[in-house]
């Protein structure tokens, strides 16, 4: 991944890494502390359109089958198709190998409504 734009968090604990029109998104890694042993995603198809804040897939642990949210608008370009076969990358690695969706952002701008590092970290204090 680049690491050229900062990372940016949602208050739904999703992180995107913008890289030029492209944004790679997954959970945190707090979220998936708080998820437990991951045991299936469920993604969308390559193409399709989401808003910023629009569910597009499914986290499923031992705990709990949670909704994942876009960060931002836009075309789901890419999957992560080695979680299909190995979800447990979810909680080795979230922030990196633990990918989940790759999406050509319609709307740039949406970044600034998410959360720095130092914000989201704040968030999860409170």
């Amino acid at each position: 991944m680049s690491s050229q734009e900062p990372v940016r968090f949602s208050k739904t604990h999703e992180w995107i890494q913008p890289d030029g029109d492209y944004g790679i998104v997954g959970i945190t890694d707090h979220a998936q502390e708080e998820l437990g042993d991951v045991a299936l995603v469920l993604f969308p198809e390559v193409g399709m359109i989401v808003r910023a804040g629009e569910k597009f897939g499914e986290i499923e642990s031992i705990k709990a089958v949670s909704d994942l949210y876009a960060p931002v608008s836009g075309e789901i370009a890419a999957v992560n198709e080695k979680l299909l076969q190995a979800p447990e990358m979810v909680n080795d690695d979230p922030e990196t190998d633990g990918w989940m969706i790759r999406i050509k952002m319609s709307a740039p701008d949406e970044l600034d409504s998410l959360m720095d590092k130092a914000a989201y970290d704040a968030f999860l204090e409170e």
